[in-house]
């Protein structure tokens, strides 16, 4: 990383760590009224610290930049045409100059260094006053933002630099790379603190929006289920260990948590629906922050007019499913398919309410994330750069489909009772037929339908890449990965690609390091070593 970077994340102060709280979420004091000296001397002192960890500055570019873009552009959900960067994406040409690849790299640094301010201040600061379960509360969602960070540069890089203390970089700025299963210990090692010491459920004392226990759970069980194919052992197969571990948790949170999917898809995504059950990790934004990377900026991608905008300025960006997401769905699976995308002739009536409804007119664009005008949401302050939903980065459907991916492990096939229950919990919500057997491209594929332009089904193709490489460059290189245009009566004709689509390969599943950080820090070139726990 630069040496600059290691500066400026070494400027999250206080302050800092205010100016993204939601005040749905939690009321703030005057910035006046708050310093380094005075602060961390309550638990509401804490609790006013860790919630400015949910949005803000730190995750702002990062969805903005690479949230849509390395999660479905690459894995070939969704095209965006707008410029070279994103054509690399497309293509399967990516270098260390990509903007994309920069503010995920950039991004999940800077998160993980406010992360590290917040979690070192506690332990610094925080008197014996404070009881030790609120402490170690605080400590433990710090650590799971945390966790969450480091699993998305280990899927994505592998071998990364770990930094616990930011403050080291002001005298030793040149950081190793460490071994990605190290990484992955460590990730596991934050969301197990976090399963341990938070809350399993909201209360006079845990606000709805806060991660809780079944949160932390659910994160490990993904993050063991992904790690379970880095198996050296057994070339092709997961480790059964780790698959065990994942079924474990992720068997825990389905079968003790009390919690349910919503009846309505559709719902998820709209901004009543905020603080749903569902969410069990959300970004929260405050719309009242309009400034350019400082909100969430998802609306930009709206295919639509000023019908539908916040503030009566359009996206701009073309980003739209391809001809190869349009063969998922199937004809039953209605309901997801129009959450997630708009087609020709879809109407949406919460969108432009006060006009009637809003029809899109164009072949087709991205509907999930795209929440409609002040008045559809009954918010003046919202702009286009400053949308009020809050995103959600896991989801309980997401947990239900690791148990059963969790349950098949090795095996090519399974009717295992509590696999098919919650995998089929899924479907029957999306009201498509539920099935007597489960496998592998059963589950992979029913994960991108659910998941689609929630910046997953990367991460999912990376997973199987660990364990059979064969596989998923195949799935890469059978792909349609261009847009399409639709007949009147629902035709799709796929349309040419934006650019050159060089063929996928085993390097592919781990993007290049960004080139100024390894100009900056030339150790980023070396081996990775191992971690010292």
């Amino acid at each position: 990383m630069k040496i600059n970077s290691k500066i400026i994340f070494l400027l999250f102060t206080v302050a800092g760590l205010f100016a993204s709280c939601n005040k749905d979420f939690l009321d703030r004091p005057p910035l006046s009224e708050i310093s380094t000296d005075n602060f961390y001397q309550t638990a509401s002192d804490l609790k006013l610290a860790t919630a400015a960890l949910y949005a803000g500055t730190p995750w702002a570019d990062w969805t903005y930049s690479s949230y849509l873009t390395i999660g479905d552009v690459m894995s070939g959900n969704m095209v965006l045409g707008y410029n070279d960067d994103a054509i690399q994406l497309n293509t399967f040409s990516v270098t260390g100059l990509n903007s994309a690849v920069k503010s995920n790299w950039s991004g999940m640094y800077k998160v993980i260094a406010h992360c590290n301010t917040t979690i070192n201040s506690i332990n610094e600061k925080t008197p014996e006053s404070v009881l030790e379960e609120e402490k170690n509360a605080a400590l433990a969602e710090a650590r799971f933002i945390r966790g969450y960070a480091y699993y998305n540069l280990a899927v994505l890089w592998g071998d990364v630099p770990i930094i616990e203390d930011n403050t080291l970089l002001i005298s030793s700025p040149l950081v190793s790379r460490i071994k990605v299963s190290d990484v992955y210990q460590f990730v596991v090692n934050d969301l197990t603190y976090a399963a341990k010491n938070l809350p399993f459920s909201v209360g006079s004392n845990w606000e709805k929006g806060r991660v809780t226990s079944w949160s932390a759970q659910g994160l490990l069980a993904k993050v063991y289920l992904t790690w379970s194919g880095l198996n050296p052992e057994s070339a092709g197969e997961r480790n059964q260990a780790l698959l065990d571990s994942a079924k474990l948790y992720a068997g825990n949170v389905c079968i003790n948590s009390g919690l349910e999917l919503m009846n309505n898809y559709a719902d998820l995504f709209k901004t009543e629906n905020n603080f749903n059950d569902e969410a069990l990790f959300a970004l929260r934004w405050d719309p009242s922050v309009g400034s350019w990377l400082e909100g969430n900026m998802l609306q930009i991608y709206s295919p639509g007019g000023t019908e539908i905008s916040a503030d009566g300025q359009a996206g701009w960006y073309g980003i739209a499913p391809t001809y190869d997401m349009f063969l998922q769905y199937s004809e039953k699976d209605t309901i997801r398919r129009k959450a997630t995308y708009m087609y020709k002739n879809d109407y949406y009536p919460e969108l432009n309410a006060a006009g009637g409804g809003y029809t899109y007119t164009g072949d087709a664009g991205l509907k999930k994330h795209i929440i409609g005008t002040k008045k559809d949401n009954n918010l003046a302050i919202m702009t286009l750069t400053s949308s009020a939903e809050h995103n959600a980065l896991l989801r309980l459907s997401d947990v239900y489909l690791v148990y059963a991916e969790a349950i098949l492990g090795n095996n090519a096939t399974t009717s295992d009772v509590e696999a098919l229950m919650y995998f089929n919990k899924v479907r029957t919500r999306a009201g498509v037929d539920a099935v007597t057997t489960l496998d592998g491209d059963l589950l992979l594929k029913e994960r991108r339908i659910e998941l689609a332009a929630e910046g997953q089904f990367w991460f999912d193709l990376v997973s199987l890449s660990y364990y059979n490489t064969e596989k998923a460059v195949a799935f890469l290189n059978n792909q349609e990965r261009v847009t399409f245009k639709l007949s009147s009566d629902g035709v799709a004709t796929a349309g040419e690609p934006f650019g050159v689509i060089t063929p996928a390969s085993a390097n592919s599943f781990k993007l290049p390091i960004p080139s100024s950080e390894i100009t900056a820090n030339p150790k980023l070139s070396e081996p990775p070593v191992s971690y010292s726990f």
